[in-house]
């Protein structure tokens, strides 16, 4: 394998990491907007048994039905503050996959103009060669002309 399509190799697998952490942040993104979708119907479910309070308290009510409004009020409360752990540590996540993926955007353009800059030393060199075997080819011919002159001149008396 040559030293290019080694590089060109290298270059494939950096673009399939980039990938990789491509999928692997949108999916963290999509994790995040279930949480908070969670998060939204817990504070749903608070105002509307807010709402509910407030229409039976109206009412009148005994303290069996106060109590276990209140146990569930913290239940949801419990359940809010722990949505809101889940949703700082799927932030977190998303922050950590947004930097593997820059990490891997910065390496994969790394190789790329490394690779490119790879080629270009090539065809320098490969126009180097074929400068030099052009050189030569013209050396051979001028040197045959005068050759073939020289011996012309000398064969005339």
């Amino acid at each position: 394998m040559s030293r290019i399509q080694t590089l060109t190799k290298v270059v494939e697998l950096a673009e399939q990491r980039r990938d990789e952490a491509l999928s692997e942040h949108a999916r963290r993104v999509r994790d995040l907007q279930m949480a908070q979708e969670q998060m939204d119907q817990l504070q749903g479910y608070v105002l509307e048994a807010q709402a509910r309070w407030a229409q039976r308290g109206s009412q009148g009510v005994d303290v069996t039905l106060l109590l276990h409004h209140r146990q569930f009020m913290q239940k949801i409360h419990h359940a809010i503050e722990f949505q809101t752990g889940v949703i700082a540590d799927k932030q977190a996540r998303i922050d950590q996959a947004l930097a593997d993926l820059q990490t891997a955007e910065r390496e994969l353009a790394g190789l790329r103009r490394f690779t490119e800059k790879q080629i270009e030393v090539l065809q320098k060199q490969v126009q180097r060669q074929e400068q030099k075997a052009s050189d030569e080819m013209a050396l051979n011919v001028y040197l045959r002309q005068q050759v073939a002159l020289a011996q012309a001149a000398g064969a005339r008396p």
